[in-house]
């Protein structure tokens, strides 16, 4: 049995992980609201941002893609720095 207070097994706060909570639905809705569609695709050429894009089309792609999911979560942190 384990104690969820001992230190050791509770679990880590990740003060310095920009999108600890945040899902992937909320950063590309947030992407392309501050970039749109034109320039989101221009940042990150993928099919899904460039050919009739939508969020729902773009959840489905990044979830599947790993490396596709990295670059929209690293765009997502540039755009947090610059506002």
């Amino acid at each position: 049995m384990t104690d969820k207070t001992h230190p050791e097994t509770a679990p880590q706060i990740q003060r310095n992980n920009p999108l600890h909570g945040v899902t992937l639905e909320v950063i590309v809705t947030a992407l392309a609201a501050h970039y749109g569609w034109p320039e989101l695709s221009e940042r990150i050429p993928v099919r899904c941002f460039t050919h009739d894009p939508s969020i729902a089309s773009s959840l489905k792609f990044l979830r599947r893609t790993p490396w596709a999911r990295d670059k929209v979560e690293a765009l997502y942190q540039v755009m947090l720095r610059e506002i």
